[in-house]
């Protein structure tokens, strides 16, 4: 039997977990959710999978160093850190060279390092279908997580007619792959059924990514060809990405191949989940008080409702009268805004980047 592998993208900034999240210690190096850093929780999630030595991170070199304090049972040297960042079609590439090297025989999953994930046992149920399913055949096979409410942050997959099923999960073929839609567009995906969020996760047999990414991608693959050659000849794997990685396109692997490809399947999930993308998402898995509020650390809310306070070490915040607010202490910095301007916080840190006086704050 072929081994399996797991590959976690954890290359993000999130920046709108800013002042936490910071350039070398983003959002998914912190227990935005839970107790212990999302990563890990991720990493925890495969066992039973992926034997530990089967896990690779895919992350960045600044937060490299991060990444092994943060889970120091990963091994060293399946942590790689890009020397830019290329998303997500360049860092699939690159899986594939380093799985391939393990296992040519393979398969391997895919995922995001940051997803909230409660039903950890539904999880690897779903998962193992997806790799029984990725097996069997020349197959592209992605998670679909089945819509609650009619969201815009997310992409979306239409499911074609049934492939297969089991005894938890159904297999089907996909459509087509959707960018964010608007609302009125979101609510009949949301009606009609046929539509799952795209949660980024993917499995697929080594050989079958590989052929794939050669015929829809071929110059990005070429170029990554350079990198699996000099592998080949021993030579340092940091120093190959420095020399070839900053050449390549800068492209999604949806754009880039999903939404191309002929022979893609969908396992609908079995288990909960949220990409727990900005700070007002945190009130969806953590306990709320009697009027909605948040709060993390020492504080004290007074007459208000709805707000999320986050303190980090000894600070004390206190909130008489307001409601809906994001109010977050660090160390160095604090944030106040209305959690209807979440998605601001993205660019206020793109602000602070123009102000070589706020670099350490980033």
């Amino acid at each position: 039997m072929s081994q399996r592998f797991a590959v976690i993208m954890a290359g993000g900034r999130g920046e709108r977990f800013w002042p936490q999240s910071r350039l070398k210690r983003p959002k998914h190096l912190l227990p935005i959710i839970g107790n212990t850093p999302m990563l890990c929780q991720t990493v925890d999630r495969l066992a039973g999978l992926v034997p530990p030595e089967n896990v690779f991170v895919i992350t960045n070199r600044e937060q490299r160093l991060g990444v092994l304090e943060a889970c120091p049972n990963l091994d060293p040297a399946k942590v790689i850190g890009e020397p830019v960042g290329r998303d997500t079609a360049a860092a699939v590439g690159l899986a594939a060279i380093l799985v391939k090297i393990k296992d040519a025989n393979s398969a391997f999953a895919i995922l995001p390092a940051d997803a909230a994930i409660h039903d950890t046992e539904g999880f690897r149920a779903t998962i193992a279908t997806a790799f029984e399913t990725a097996e069997t055949g020349e197959h592209l096979v992605t998670v679909g997580i089945k819509p609650n409410n009619p969201a815009t942050g997310y992409g979306y997959i239409q499911k074609g007619e049934p492939f297969g099923s089991s005894e938890n999960e159904d297999v089907y073929k996909v459509s087509r792959f959707v960018e964010k839609p608007d609302l009125p567009t979101a609510e009949k995906y949301l009606e009609s059924g046929d539509y799952f969020w795209n949660a980024g996760i993917f499995v697929w047999r080594t050989d079958v990514i590989k052929k794939a990414l050669a015929v829809h991608t071929p110059e990005l693959w070429r170029a990554l060809g350079k990198v699996e050659d000099g592998i080949s000849k021993e030579e340092n794997l940091d120093s190959l990405l420095q020399k070839y990685y900053p050449k390549l396109e800068k492209i999604s692997i949806d754009y880039a191949l999903m939404e191309k490809a002929d022979n893609v399947l969908t396992v609908q999930a079995g288990f909960d989940w949220d990409d727990v993308g900005e700070w007002p998402a945190i009130a969806r898995h953590v306990a709320n008080d009697s009027k909605g509020n948040v709060l993390s650390g020492r504080g004290m809310i007074r007459e208000g409702s709805g707000n999320i306070v986050v303190n980090e070490k000894d600070h004390f915040t206190a909130l008489i009268g307001v409601d809906d607010l994001i109010v977050v202490q660090t160390e160095d910095a604090t944030l106040v805004c209305p959690k209807s301007k979440a998605q601001e916080i993205k660019n206020l840190v793109k602000e602070m980047e123009n102000n070589p006086d706020l670099e350490h704050l980033l």
